[in-house]
């Protein structure tokens, strides 16, 4: 059975491509957001076993969504993304309730699969 994902990001081209990239390595991709509202309510939704979730939201960062999510009965797995690399985010990215960081340019399936081993 394959993972079920939401993508969160605010640009669309990125979520498409994200899209046929895990959708490619064996995810099924059931939901995309372009904001964190738009994020916390599909993930209530579509309930996917995981959240891809971009840091750098219009309305909501994405360590305040990943925050409300982890909260949320049967809470979905959270990887955030984001264009800068991990070490902007380093103190952050500790604390916060995700399974991990993977940098925009270095997503494939592989790496996600990783994270939620």
């Amino acid at each position: 059975m394959a993972v079920t994902v939401l993508i969160v990001d605010d640009y669309e081209e990125f979520r498409h491509t994200a899209r046929a990239l895990l959708e490619a390595e064996g995810f099924q991709v059931i939901g995309e957001a372009a904001d964190g509202a738009s994020a916390m309510s599909e993930a209530a939704r579509l309930r996917p076993r995981v959240v891809l979730l971009d840091i750098q939201l219009p309305d909501l960062d994405g360590f305040a969504v990943a925050k409300e999510l982890a909260g949320r009965d049967a809470a979905p797995a959270v990887v955030l993304i984001s264009s800068r690399g991990a070490g902007e985010y380093r103190r952050r990215l500790a604390a916060a309730p995700v399974c991990g960081f993977i940098p925009k340019a270095e997503l494939s399936g592989r790496r996600l699969d990783e994270l939620l081993r």
